[in-house]
């Protein structure tokens, strides 16, 4: 069985904390517990509403009012104030103004318009998905047994197979004003769903109250993991072409890849690792479909945006241990995925594109050795690993039942380069003055040394700690351990 069926999603849902919460309270209840499990969304993935009833500040009158996820939260430690409010009968009203698929982006200015109670949260592009749709409460999530369901080749007849008709199906669409309508009209024709598949997207579901949603949510994804695990072809991915390296030699061999990789590709902007050889990695770069697979890239939005069009695939052989060739080819094979970035660009790219971005790739995977992901900071270097990881299970589900099919090339490009996605990126903070670089901080355990590192990390840069190890201090004279403390006690209070 797979690790989701293995393990059921527990509801965690408590009626006793809920009861003290009104409905925007039980709304940021819900979207905390359902994003702190990966399994259900990723981070920053996914988004939650509910339409409450409240006093309108101008009129005094009753009003429903949207409560959405604004742009760029994270449900799992979004706060209150990470929600847009916005007036549900204005976002009605911009369905009269709509003038169809290629002007729908105009509609995202207009969003600011139906704020409620001058709430200053950016609205997100998904906002219309959840204002069109009849009812109450609804959840969009990037579940990974769902999504490998709907990136499926045979997407929309296995929805029907495995939900048993209580779910819809919409094929791939990006995000916005269209798909809103579309959602919300086909929750109206069909009352007896309790969601919507999105084709190599993700979920929705809905209900009339916090709860239920959330008790819907889970019980659909669940149904998903379990289905795949009754029908998942083994052995996954076609079964394992290479075996791993025990795990010295894979911890050595990341060791010198790392810092290799990392200064080849932070020429124009510092770069920081992340290596994991977690199972769901190694099953994948170990596996027979490493080579198909891999070049298809991803298929949720969330995905390929944190993880690139591709990852790059090293090609170290264990059984040859054939490191110091990969080393001595490393620039070619960089520049060789730059190239590639750079052609993809030029293929895609529209009159108003944005300019093309670092084409280094974002993903390493390396056979029997695992996955180096790189980014602007340790973060969210991690953070695209969990991603990809997010992306392997995906596609050991859908080829498990079906053929995967990752996002089409121009639609990647469509995504990755969206304008909107640049207006949301141009409202990051700007990096801190030590993003991408390294600090190593010795004497790391006393009071100069723990204030130099806290300092260090609140200016951006990853920090690495050390100090005399504990028998080394232990072994020491007392002269020495006398003076260490004396030393430590007049920093601690010096600072």
């Amino acid at each position: 069985m797979s690790e989701a069926a293995a393990t059921p999603l527990p509801n965690l849902w408590d009626d006793a904390v809920a009861k003290g919460l009104d409905e925007p309270g039980q709304l940021l209840y819900r979207s905390n517990l359902l994003g702190a499990d990966l399994r259900i969304t990723n981070f920053g993935g996914g988004n939650t509403s509910a339409k409450v009833d409240a006093k309108d500040p101008l009129t005094g009158q009753t009003v429903r009012v949207l409560w959405v996820k604004g742009s760029g939260g994270d449900l799992g430690s979004m706060k209150r104030d990470g929600f847009a409010t916005l007036y549900l009968d204005k976002l009605e009203s911009l369905k009269g103004l709509y003038r169809g698929l290629s002007h729908e982006d105009e509609m995202v200015a207009l969003f600011d318009h139906c704020t409620f109670n001058l709430n200053p949260r950016a609205t997100s592009i998904d906002t219309p998905l959840h204002a069109f749709v009849p009812h109450r409460h609804v959840d969009h999530v990037h579940a990974d047994a769902v999504i490998a369901i709907a990136a499926s080749a045979d997407a929309e007849r296995l929805t029907r197979e495995v939900f048993g008709g209580r779910l819809g199906f919409l094929p791939w669409q990006r995000p916005g004003f269209d798909l809103g309508l579309k959602l919300g009209d086909m929750a109206a024709r069909h009352p007896d769903y309790v969601g919507v598949v999105l084709g190599g997207h993700g979920l929705f579901t809905w209900a009339e109250t916090s709860k239920a949603c959330y008790e819907t949510t889970l019980r659909i994804i669940q149904q998903a993991a379990d289905w795949l695990a009754a029908h998942e072809r083994r052995p996954s991915f076609g079964g394992a072409k290479v075996q791993a390296a025990a795990p010295q030699k894979r911890r050595a061999v990341a060791a010198k890849l790392m810092p290799l990789i990392r200064g080849k590709i932070s020429v124009a902007e510092r770069k920081i690792g992340h290596f994991t050889d977690a199972p769901e990695v190694l099953e994948f770069v170990n596996s027979n479909m490493l080579a198909k697979l891999a070049p298809l890239g991803t298929s949720c939005p969330d995905h390929f945006l944190r993880t690139k069009i591709r990852p790059l695939v090293l090609p170290y052989e264990l059984n040859s241990d054939n490191l110091d060739e990969v080393i001595a080819g490393l620039d070619d094979l960089l520049a060789a995925y730059r190239r590639d970035y750079a052609a993809y660009y030029e293929r895609c790219k529209h009159a108003d594109s944005p300019a093309m971005r670092d084409p280094n790739a974002v993903v390493y995977l390396v056979p029997g050795i695992g996955m180096f992901t790189f980014a602007k900071d340790k973060a969210t270097a991690r953070i695209a690993g969990e991603f990809y990881v997010n992306a392997i299970n995906v596609m050991r589900g859908a080829s498990g039942v079906s053929d995967y099919v990752g996002l089409a090339e121009q639609e990647a490009f469509n995504i990755e380069y969206w304008l909107l996605e640049e207006a949301k990126l141009r409202r990051l903070p700007k990096p801190k003055s030590l993003a991408g670089r390294i600090a190593y901080v010795t004497g790391g355990a006393g009071g100069i040394g723990g204030a130099t590192a806290q300092r260090l990390l609140a200016e951006g840069a990853c920090v690495v700690v050390a100090d005399i190890d504990e028998a080394a201090r232990t072994s020491g004279s007392r002269r020495s351990r006398s003076a260490m403390a004396a030393t430590r006690r007049s920093a601690s209070s010096s600072t």
